[in-house]
């Protein structure tokens, strides 16, 4: 048995803070909850990133239920990656149960239903405020680094978008970009070329096929107009909670290209419009990527190493980024290296692969007097986790085996009436479902190539009756000359003169006939 006082007193040592925090739940110790021994988060540090981490069913989409609700409560924006699609009911209050008033009695806090104010967002056909972006706020280098690019191919988009900006060319969507790379290489190749270089038309149709496959994840729907502004993740209700922002993804689990275009796209987008703001007393948005293995497992070196220069970066500008995933494995350890707050949920060792996986993870979290790490994570409870956070000087916390609060919030899903209404309410998706198709890159070279389409058939056409005009003046020539060279042949001259001959004789028989009638009256 563990000295259970010097056990309280560690964890209120390292869990009392000075500013604002938020209650995750209570220590436990020998698997017993210890009444008010409270495990918080300190704000400050919730733009220090972190994990949560466990296998399915053991309580992670809760525990993000719970910090989402909490920061909201704090006035803090809070963005949410929903793949699962159950994270809505956080806009609805919890109808209570004994059991969750026998969870806080033993945690010690009462419970206390509430809701958060929501925004429905999403990128494909689901409900919500449409999120797109245009090709031209990526940049090459994004761009080539979504698509997976070569070097030889990165310098053809770069040359790409440099030709619109110098023609004032709008890159909108993905066809813009196409028509583009299709210009080069055709119709205004002379044109492009003399100015920026020759490219070859194998590295394009390699850039090009790159594109189809991004079109065909559903990108063709999020590359575009209008774009979303990230500010309007930031903003608070009337009653100055932070407003909870829910991506809702459902229907692209299987389109990790797009999921993962969309994450680096709005983290790149937060991270260069946001001003810098140091150490603030809690962060301007804390935003928690459900799933994130799909933003890692098929993403390219280059990818990964932009995907971790912005995660080191970003924390100044006032932002929390969460990752929630089944195990502590499937983030980058540089990635893993910046997550200042870790929340392990129960992982399953069914497998030789899965013991040596669970035996990786716990080397993840401090060395504790009180657990045995690697054995505690395959007996965890739903509902409790291994917590270690950063306080307020950027020190990590005691490892605390942690039963954990319940949501305020309905622990399920809204019904398609109740999302409906909040969709009506809301004050953004005017601005952002409304379809715009201005003209850009693929309307002004359309118009460009039919123009010269036009010029070469009137070329065409005026070298055809140039050429009529040739052959009919040879004709006539040929026939003059033909004319020429009988009449003054000694045979051609017989034939005309006996030709003249016969006319005349002719003439003058009918003279005489006209005479001789005459002659009778």
């Amino acid at each position: 048995m563990a000295d259970k006082a010097k056990f309280i007193e560690d964890i209120y040592k390292g869990y009392t803070f000075k500013g604002s925090s938020i209650t995750l739940g209570g220590a436990m110790l020998d698997k017993e909850a210890q009444t008010n021994s409270l495990i918080k988060i300190p704000l400050k540090m919730m733009n220090r990133h972190g994990l949560i981490a466990g296998a399915t069913g053991s309580g992670k989409t809760k525990t993000l239920q719970i910090l989402a609700e909490q920061l909201s409560a704090n006035s803090v924006p809070v963005l949410l990656m929903d793949i699962k699609g159950d994270l809505s009911g956080i806009a609805a209050a919890s109808a209570g149960h004994p059991k969750i008033d026998e969870r806080h009695e033993k945690i010690g806090i009462p419970f206390e239903a509430g809701t958060s104010p929501v925004e429905f967002l999403t990128l494909s056909d689901e409900k919500g405020a449409r999120l797109r972006a245009t090709v031209t706020e990526f940049g090459p280098v994004l761009f080539s680094k979504i698509l997976d690019l070569t070097d030889t191919q990165s310098g053809i988009v770069a040359v790409a978008f440099k030709y619109c900006d110098d023609n004032s060319l709008p890159l909108l969507d993905l066809k813009d970009f196409r028509k583009v790379l299709q210009w080069m290489t055709g119709e205004g190749k002379d044109e492009v070329q003399g100015e920026y270089g020759r490219m070859s038309t194998s590295s394009t149709g390699a850039i090009i096929r790159k594109i189809v496959e991004l079109e065909q994840q559903g990108a063709d729907i999020f590359f575009g107009e209008r774009s979303f502004d990230v500010d309007d993740l930031t903003r608070l209700d009337e009653n100055g909670k932070g407003m909870v922002s829910i991506l809702r993804l459902t229907d692209i689990q299987d389109k990790p290209k797009l999921f993962s275009t969309f994450m680096l796209q709005m983290l790149a987008e937060v991270y260069a419009s946001f001003p810098e703001e140091g150490d603030l007393e809690q962060p301007k948005l804390v935003i928690f990527i459900d799933e994130a293995h799909l933003v890692f497992q098929n993403a390219s070196k280059a990818l990964l190493e932009q995907i971790e220069a912005i995660v080191k970066l970003i924390r100044s500008k006032g932002v929390g980024l969460f990752f929630v995933t089944q195990n502590p494995t499937d983030i980058p350890d540089d990635v893993l290296g910046q997550l200042g707050m870790k929340i392990q949920h129960a992982l399953r060792a069914f497998t030789a692969k899965d013991r040596k996986a669970i035996k990786l993870s716990a080397q993840n979290y401090p060395d504790s007097d009180y657990y045995d790490v690697e054995e505690l994570l395959t007996e965890l409870g739903i509902g409790e986790a291994l917590v270690t956070v950063l306080n307020e000087k950027g020190i990590p916390t005691p490892l605390a085996h942690t039963l954990l609060r319940a949501p305020q919030s309905r622990m399920d899903v809204l019904t398609d009436k109740e999302i409906d209404a909040i969709i009506r309410k809301s004050v953004i998706i005017n601005k952002y479902n409304e379809e715009i198709d201005r003209e850009s890159a693929y309307e002004v070279l359309n118009e460009k190539i039919e123009l010269s389409q036009q010029k070469e058939h009137q070329a065409e056409l005026q070298k055809q009756q140039e050429k009529a005009k040739k052959v009919t003046s040879r004709s006539r020539r040929s026939e003059k000359s033909i004319i020429e060279k009988v009449t003054s042949s000694s045979a051609g001259k017989t034939i005309i003169r006996e030709v003249t001959r016969g006319l005349l004789g002719a003439l003058g028989i009918r003279t005489t006939r006209r005479r001789s009638k005459n002659s009778w009256f």
